[in-house]
């Protein structure tokens, strides 16, 4: 399988998004020894935009390593994701899945990715349970709620999406040699 590797880890704060890169090392690492070939962009260190385009039109899978910024991804995966695939237009997706004989219908299905997929590997401080206990700050609804907004980007190029893998308590508790553990098994499990 091609396997695209996204790491949104920004150089900010005093953690430089050191996490962000050991995971995305970690899965290079763990897909390429299942056999898997990779390519990889660090947004943060800047990319060519067609080359970008056509990694997606490479890959069978796409993984997007992130932080948890203010609820949602950093601003420079966002002005990527703005850049990259606005520039793929005919060969992302064609159109916005609508038709002039009936406008109401079909949106979002006019993506040209059908078949392929893609996933979340996420950081975050915040503890599990402010997304799974209700009455917390996330009403127990899961990090995929949250994330809504970015599995419909992935989804309208046409791609279905993978399990989202999700670090917590990354700065008040760390626990780094547990959570690349993890996301071995959790790359073991989706990609072996």
């Amino acid at each position: 399988m091609n396997i695209l590797l996204l790491d949104g880890g920004k150089d900010f704060g005093h953690s430089h998004g050191k996490l962000n890169h050991t995971l995305q090392q970690k899965a290079k690492e763990v897909l390429t020894a299942l056999g898997h070939h990779v390519k990889e962009t660090v947004i943060d260190a800047g990319y060519d935009i067609e080359t970008e385009v056509e990694k997606f039109v490479w890959m069978d899978a796409v993984i997007w390593q992130m932080p948890g910024w203010w609820m949602h991804e950093p601003w420079t995966v966002k002005k990527y994701i703005d850049e990259v695939l606005t520039s793929g237009h005919g060969k992302l997706y064609q159109s916005d899945g609508r038709h002039r004989v009936n406008p109401t219908e079909g949106y979002g299905t006019g993506g040209l990715l059908q078949g392929k997929k893609h996933m979340l590997s996420l950081t975050w401080n915040a503890p599990l349970e402010a997304f799974t206990r209700e009455g917390d700050f996330f009403e127990g609804k899961g990090v995929d709620t949250l994330y809504m907004h970015f599995h419909k980007l992935n989804e309208f190029l046409g791609m279905s999406r993978l399990p989202t893998f999700l670090c917590t308590d990354v700065i008040k508790n760390p626990q780094v040699a547990k959570y690349l553990a993890d996301y071995q098994a959790h790359l073991e499990n989706v990609f072996g």
